[in-house]
């Protein structure tokens, strides 16, 4: 039975891209759900990396092999190309160089997998014309504790994409949960993406 307390929207949706067996590294695993849930459901192996004290003992709980690192310093201890997917779930915008993380995602993994909260969604744009910080379930800090230091868009992300040679390889875009299909970067809360070196 499912011992996963939530199993969010965007865990199936990132299952759905991972080929059974696969090798996979999990940046910025938190406590290790997302790990956790890949191997039940696509019998994944591989490792999490996290740098949380806290967290690394969940991940270890979760029967998760976890390295403790920050990210910040890149990934030198993989060698290139060592697992089928790299995945950042909603870690990006907490990232001081994202450009580089990305990258390194593409040259110690064949593809990578990615989510971030789009800051383009209504409800966001909305708050901040009233004059505030937006407060979301995909965005869910206040101002002065918030650990997002870049956010950014679903046309954002496209254009950093395209001017990189990144190729996009497939997009799902949801809001609470469901698929949202028209005016995506208006309208999408969380953005997911598959994505490999051009």
């Amino acid at each position: 039975m499912n011992d996963i307390s939530i199993d969010r929207a965007d865990f199936a949706a990132i299952a759905q891209w991972v080929k059974p067996a696969a090798r996979v590294l999990d940046l910025g695993c938190g406590d290790g759900s997302l790990f956790k849930y890949l191997k039940r459901e696509r019998d994944i192996c591989g490792y999490g990396v996290e740098i949380d004290d806290d967290n690394v003992l969940a991940c270890v709980k979760n029967g998760v092999n976890v390295v403790q690192r920050n990210l910040e310093r890149g990934l030198r201890e993989f060698e290139d190309q060592s697992f089928d997917y790299v995945i950042l779930s909603q870690t990006l915008q907490a990232m001081r160089n994202g450009e580089r993380i990305i990258h390194e995602m593409l040259r110690v993994g064949r593809e990578g997998i990615l989510t971030f909260p789009n800051f383009g969604y209504w409800r966001n744009r909305t708050q901040v014309l009233r004059g505030r910080m937006p407060l979301s379930e995909t965005l869910p800090y206040q101002w002065f504790d918030t650990p997002n230091i870049h956010l950014c868009t679903i046309d954002d992300f496209e254009s950093f994409c395209s001017e990189r040679g990144i190729r996009i390889l497939e997009r799902k875009v949801l809001t609470g949960g469901a698929p949202v299909n028209v005016m995506p970067n208006l309208m999408g809360a969380l953005a997911i993406y598959h994505f490999g070196a051009s």
